[in-house]
């Protein structure tokens, strides 16, 4: 059991540089920089040289999952910072569970345009083939 304990312990005490993070999570420095620039990220410094801890990485891989899920950084900001703040998690959960259902109505409605555009594109492309048919027997 004490094993457990000093794993657990090194991990939280393991530290990564920017090219680490930046190599693990197929990024930038510029990203990265971007993110501490934004106050996402805050790094110790040691000197020049940034020292990321398991807290900036975690954040690191959320910030990422929220782009990925078209997240703005604002609300991305507000989700990551709150699991630093109170209420904590549970008010995280919340609030992140809000904004998916306001994203996935967005994506849905998105699903739709593309859903018509593309009945209106075959329409048209039926008409074409059509006037094209005509034109060309006529010649």
């Amino acid at each position: 059991m004490g094993r457990v304990h000093n794993d657990r312990v090194s991990l939280d005490q393991r530290t990564w540089s920017i090219a680490e993070l930046a190599a693990e999570y197929d990024v930038t420095l510029r990203t990265i920089r971007f993110y501490e620039d934004r106050g996402l990220l805050t790094p110790e410094r040691r000197g020049t040289v940034r020292v990321y801890h398991s807290r900036d990485r975690v954040r690191l891989g959320l910030i990422l999952r929220g782009k990925r899920l078209g997240f703005s950084l604002d609300e991305i900001a507000t989700i990551v910072d709150m699991y630093d703040a109170e209420p904590g998690e549970e008010g995280q959960l919340a609030y992140l569970l809000d904004q998916i259902t306001v994203r996935r109505a967005e994506l849905e409605q998105r699903r739709r345009d593309i859903d018509e555009t593309l009945r209106e594109l075959a329409e048209v492309e039926r008409r074409c083939h059509a006037d094209l048919t005509k034109l060309r027997q006529h010649q």
